[in-house]
């Protein structure tokens, strides 16, 4: 499954936690968070200023690997 930016953080780690680490590593402390659980990856980037498609590019390879 390719990871995409309307996925909720939620839903992306549900799928995969070792996601957890490059989102940790993005800056996104708030993986926890509940209402980062029903918040889109997009909306999450917006909030941390953090560009979502060098993200994607970065999971998304973790999961090509797999």
């Amino acid at each position: 499954m390719k990871i995409n930016k309307d996925m909720t953080i939620g839903e992306i780690i549900r799928y995969d936690m070792d996601i957890v680490p490059i989102l940790m590593g993005a800056g996104m402390h708030c993986v926890g968070c509940p209402s980062a659980q029903g918040e889109t990856l997009e909306q999450a980037c917006m909030v941390h200023g953090i560009d979502v498609d060098m993200l994607l590019e970065e999971i998304n390879t973790l999961e090509e690997s797999k």
